[in-house]
């Protein structure tokens, strides 16, 4: 059995020198999702900013063993490490198809693995981004990331704001691609959680207070409504 692909020990974080994350330690497998959950403000995506090094971070960040947490976002990037930001952040004056070719970071980008993925982005491709409905422009967030061979997938909020219809979308091509990539996932969405992650990691005030098996959290009312402040069944 292979090691995780990504080890993180000790991370610290901090925006404009407010602590958002405290002492975040915790593993992501080599296959699979697993999902980072907590409850708004917890601290899930200061701890996915700070391990790319968007933030502020101290603590060892390893990628198959190789310690990151010392390099620059780009460099981090370009050791395979793909992201999908909270709340898109497309190039809303250019195209979809500027938008992608920005982001392809090798010679031989995966354009018909993103196009069969997403199809309704393929006849859009001369639209400008900012006029696209909002999940459409997360098709071309996630698309973004899709395109280059990543080693792990950073992953934010896929779900946040979206149609149910454009939920299961967007759930179906981040399935499609853990199929081929690992992937940490922050997700609110419970169902999506429960249908896609294998382990959750559970965040509160900046720290670690839970990790194991996603369906035997989700399927422990008293631990989701402990650690989650929600039922799980008013997800499904």
């Amino acid at each position: 059995m292979s090691g995780p692909i990504l080890e993180v020990r000790g991370l610290r974080a901090s925006i404009a020198g407010q602590q958002v994350v405290e002492e975040v330690s915790f593993d992501v497998a080599a296959t699979g999702i697993t999902a980072v959950l907590g409850r708004n403000g917890a601290g899930k995506t200061s701890t996915l900013r700070g391990i790319l090094g968007l933030i502020t971070r101290h603590g060892e960040v390893r990628l198959d063993g190789e310690r990151i947490d010392a390099l620059p976002t780009h460099r981090i990037v370009q050791r395979g490490v793909g992201y999908v930001p909270e709340d898109r952040e497309v190039f809303a004056g250019l195209t979809v198809a500027e938008n992608l070719a920005l982001a392809a970071r090798q010679r031989t980008p995966r354009w018909e693995f993103v196009d069969a993925l997403f199809p309704d982005l393929v006849a859009r491709r001369e639209q400008r981004a900012g006029t696209l409905s909002g999940g459409q422009q997360q098709m071309v967030s996630v698309a973004r990331a899709l395109l280059n061979d990543n080693r792990l997938l950073l992953v934010d909020e896929p779900t946040k704001g979206l149609a149910p219809k454009i939920v299961t979308e967007v759930a179906d091509a981040l399935a499609e691609a853990a199929r081929t990539v690992p992937m940490l996932l922050v997700e609110q969405n419970l169902e999506v959680v429960r249908r896609l992650a294998d382990t959750v990691v559970v965040i509160a005030s900046g720290r670690v207070v839970h990790t194991g098996s996603a369906a035997e959290l989700l399927d422990d009312p008293d631990l989701t409504r402990r650690y989650l402040g929600v039922s799980a069944e008013a997800h499904a």
